[in-house]
């Protein structure tokens, strides 16, 4: 994690109601460790003067775009995060303020609590910014398990197939030797998704529709539609992961899994980031095996969105124009996770 310092000096009148002694030490050289999505440990150093009088640290805790406000707006409510003085480092956690993925700015003073209960207070520390971190393998386990809970029952298929414009194909017919390249993959989603901005690979779908199994003849990607049999991405020589579950304000849900062939740098990325899941037996997407032949099904009641990690040759496939309508409306390109949604939301943050 990077970081950087710069000194603020501040009008000692903005802090009005408590009082300001030299004698305390001002926090330095503040460093910033073990950071998660919605924690981390601060320290720093002070001169030995006065220390033993220290009975509070303030923290200063701002969204970077935020780091101008005023502090001390009001003497029963003298900073964002009041503590006892601990040893340090201090871990600061849960606190209602951190999200994934956010940068903030921290600043400390050190604080003596008087018997009136006002508070000599040092001079502000220089200004720390830091990053918090995507969510981990506990945060994701958390939204894995709420997807599990409206999944729905399984529908069989037998197709996974990508949408886009027609110019798209030729593109990739003319400079990319026939094969769909993996790109990184948006910042839709969780706003903690560990993936967004960070995994490459290439996004397709295996929903179909419930009176014909087949795919639904709309699409909100474009008018040209690459099909391949699923055998030919999900199959026991590859990994399946599950990547994140969020809603745009509406009354359906999306599921983001990642298939990886085994021991590729996808497959990689992802086991240190994901939780994977058994190919075989889980709520989302299955690949079993009946009388020697792979069977596939996927979940009836969330639209799953599958990437795949590695490039995909056109010739493994077929393209062909759609006869449904092109569903602007529906397209996830970069939308923003709805954070009111009770049942696609985890506790510690966006």
């Amino acid at each position: 994690i990077c970081f950087s310092t710069e000194y603020v000096a501040r009008n000692k009148s903005q802090d009005s109601g408590i009082a300001e002694m030299e004698e305390l030490p001002v926090p330095h050289n503040i460093k910033i460790s073990n950071i998660t999505c919605d924690s981390f440990k601060i320290s720093w150093e002070m001169d030995a003067k006065s220390k033993d009088r220290i009975t509070h640290y303030f923290i200063d805790l701002n969204k970077k775009e935020n780091k101008n406000s005023n502090k001390f707006k009001h003497k029963d409510v003298p900073t964002k995060l009041v503590a006892k003085a601990v040893p340090l480092p201090m871990t600061v956690r849960g606190h209602w303020f951190l999200s994934p993925r956010t940068e903030y700015t921290v600043a400390v003073q050190t604080a003596s609590k008087q018997v009136d209960g006002d508070y000599v207070v040092s001079e502000w520390s220089e200004i720390i910014e830091f990053c918090t971190a995507d969510y981990s393998k506990v945060h994701l386990t958390q939204l894995l398990e709420k997807a599990e809970v409206i999944a729905g029952r399984m529908l069989k298929f037998s197709v996974f197939y990508r949408n886009q414009h027609k110019e798209y194909f030729d593109y990739i017919r003319e400079h990319h030797g026939n094969a769909m390249q993996p790109s990184v993959k948006d910042n839709s989603g969780s706003h903690g998704s560990p993936i967004s901005g960070k995994l490459e690979g290439i996004f397709f779908s295996c929903s179909t529709e419930f009176n014909t199994g087949k795919p639904p003849q709309d699409s909100p990607y474009g008018r040209y539609r690459f099909e391949i049999a699923a055998e030919k991405l999900f199959n026991p020589n590859t990994n399946l992961y599950f990547g994140d579950f969020y809603c745009m304000y509406t009354a359906y849900h999306y599921v983001i899994l990642v298939i990886a062939p085994v021991g590729s740098p996808g497959d990689e990325f992802c086991k240190q980031r994901l939780p994977q899941l058994n190919s075989k037996d889980n709520k989302f997407l299955t690949c079993t095996e009946e009388d020697g032949v792979l069977v596939y099904h996927h979940a009836q009641d969330v639209i799953l969105e599958v990437i795949y990690t590695d490039p995909v040759d056109l010739s493994l496939g077929t393209v062909a124009e759609i006869t449904g309508h092109q569903l602007m409306s529906l397209s996830t390109a970069n939308a923003k996770k709805d954070p009111s949604c009770k049942t696609c939301n985890i506790s510690v943050g966006r």
